[in-house]
């Protein structure tokens, strides 16, 4: 029998007790989330048959082009995720790792981030339609807006609702389509004064902006760094900071004129 020497065997015995610990840490579920790319949908048109825009009250025009709101997919805050995934997401740019608590705080449970993402998305919604009709000069009381975005919480999509209901009863003022035939997407808050705030995983929505046909992102002028920094090419990045500021980017686009830049 060969001669093994004490501190081989001590060397050996360390080698399975750390190849144990990694087999343990790689099973073992971690705090973390991982996001990805998610849905987009036009709001001027359907989203799972349902029209996403309805009005009432005012007369409404054919629309063309598309605005397209954007989201993100996440793994639930009771997903087991482990150290291989995470390591994956860090090396692929089409996923976020976060800590779970930034996506979901308070250690809600999936029922209750379920009800807090859709009273945020009814609050988007209303806030967005106040902004509309605000700037349409229309009266809340006569005209009536109806949102419907089945399975999407959250309120990022207020400023695409906001300028979709502006396409939908007015367009840009000229005869014409906000879009410019285009497909435009975007993301953002908006409150009932038409302020644009951020809202986060920018990076990833700007992909699935690109995935699904967009040539033109707008983004909080907030996110600038974080758009700017991850946009995939062929996709023009307009910043902005309130309604205003989209509607003469938009302007600007089929004008021809000198776009916001970060």
């Amino acid at each position: 029998m060969p001669y093994v020497s004490s501190r081989a065997r001590i060397l050996a015995a360390c080698s399975a007790l750390v190849v144990a610990l990694l087999a343990v840490a790689a099973s073992a579920p971690l705090p973390m989330t991982i996001a990805q790319p998610g849905d987009t949908a036009d709001v001027l048109g359907r989203y799972q048959s349902t029209q996403v825009i309805t009005v009432s009250g005012a007369a409404t025009r054919g629309t063309a082009g598309q605005l397209r709101m954007v989201t993100i997919k996440a793994t639930g805050p009771d997903a087991s995720v482990h150290l291989l995934d995470v390591v994956e997401g860090w090396f692929r740019t089409d996923r976020a790792v976060m800590p779970t608590d930034a996506v979901y705080p308070g250690n809600g449970s999936p029922q209750q981030i379920a009800r807090q993402n859709a009273d945020e998305m009814k609050q988007s919604q209303d806030a967005a339609t106040t902004a509309a009709l605000r700037y349409l000069r229309l009266s809340p009381a006569r005209v009536n807006v109806k949102l419907r975005l089945a399975d999407v919480g959250g309120p990022s999509a207020g400023l695409m609702f906001t300028l979709g209901i502006i396409d939908k009863i007015r367009g840009d003022g000229h005869g014409g389509d906000l879009t410019g035939g285009r497909v435009i997407a975007g993301t953002g808050t908006i409150d009932a004064s038409g302020a644009v705030g951020a809202v986060g995983g920018v990076a990833l929505k700007e992909q699935a902006a690109k995935r699904d046909g967009a040539t033109v992102f707008l983004a909080p002028r907030d996110e600038c760094t974080d758009a700017k920094a991850s946009l995939p090419a062929g996709l023009t990045l307009v910043p902005v900071a309130d309604l205003g500021g989209a509607l003469d980017a938009l302007d600007a686009l089929s004008t021809g004129r000198p776009l916001p830049s970060c």
